[in-house]
């Protein structure tokens, strides 16, 4: 049972970090943040990382094309999307859209990897895809089809799909580096792609001061290092699914937090947009009955 801490930690920390989000918005520019989170935990990871990473850069070598295109996917464009989407969306929103990723990772496998969609997959994903768009449309399907809808939650969904392709390179390579020294490298490879667009950001939108450094410092220690951490060891002894399944507490958390720190409004539609999306990603996780079955006849000669 107290394994179950990890996933729920981490999850709580993700909750936090979706907040600090919407408070970096206008502070400071989304490259800046992304750039000096990154910055910090590469910092933080080296101390316990870079000397195991030395020792195996050989294995390292043979992956590090794919490290670096996973490390762009999750760690720079995500990254900057999610700071982006902040700027149009409210946090509850990012927090429910957020939560759709494990949905979005099972429909991108099903194109990626050629695995048949299971029957909660078509028929969550459809219910998913029905909550979502009451969601970002404030309760108005139809006024998506005439264009009214905010930025962000378009971008944060944009993101959302970004990292469940991520995911689902991440188990199709299947990248023979220990978990922190694949994630020390991808955070190195933000890195590089993050400096030259943090060059290119103005001064004055990259200012660490006492509004900002305490944004940073969570961003680059709680949620780039202590809550990978915890998902880590939750996935080892949990398993990925059961860990998954924790991703329906973020927009609570979030919303919760986004009430008591930022004053937003939980509104009717939050409650059933949110909670029809939600309950089409629960339906896509547990109901595992395929609609096509692979014949058990081989084929001579192949």
């Amino acid at each position: 049972m107290r394994f179950l801490l990890f996933p729920f930690l981490a999850i709580a920390i993700w909750a936090g970090n979706v907040v600090v989000s919407k408070m970096a918005s206008g502070a400071i520019s989304p490259l800046a943040i992304t750039f000096y989170r990154l910055a910090l935990a590469i910092s933080i990871m080296s101390v316990f990382i870079a000397a195991p990473a030395w020792k195996n850069r050989a294995v390292i070598k043979q992956y590090w094309p794919k490290l670096m295109f996973l490390g762009f996917l999750s760690m720079a464009f995500y990254q900057c999307l999610s700071y982006w989407a902040a700027d149009t969306s409210t946090a509850t929103n990012m927090a429910i859209i957020t939560a759709l990723t494990p949905l979005l990772t099972m429909l991108v496998s099903s194109l990626v990897l050629r695995e048949y969609p299971t029957i909660g997959m078509v028929l969550g994903g459809g219910i998913a895809l029905w909550g979502t768009a009451y969601l970002i449309s404030g309760g108005a399907p139809l006024e998506l089809i005439k264009g009214n809808y905010r930025l962000g939650d378009v971008l944060m969904l944009t993101a959302a799909l970004s990292y469940a392709f991520y995911s689902v390179l991440l188990r199709k390579w299947k990248i023979a580096v220990p978990a922190w020294q694949s994630t020390y490298m991808q955070a190195i490879s933000a890195l590089v792609f993050m400096l030259p667009l943090f060059l290119w950001v103005p001064t004055g939108q990259a200012v660490l001061d006492a509004s900002t450094v305490p944004l940073i410092l969570y961003a680059g220690i709680l949620a780039s290092v202590v809550l990978p951490f915890f998902w880590i060891k939750g996935i080892e002894h949990l398993g990925p699914n059961r860990c998954s399944v924790f991703m329906n507490l973020l927009p609570v958390m979030t919303a919760g937090l986004a009430i008591v720190l930022l004053d937003e409004q939980l509104k009717t539609y939050h409650l059933l947009g949110g909670g029809i999306a939600l309950l089409g990603v629960f339906i896509a996780q547990t109901w595992r009955g395929r609609i096509f079955h692979r014949t058990s006849a081989r084929v001579v000669g192949r």
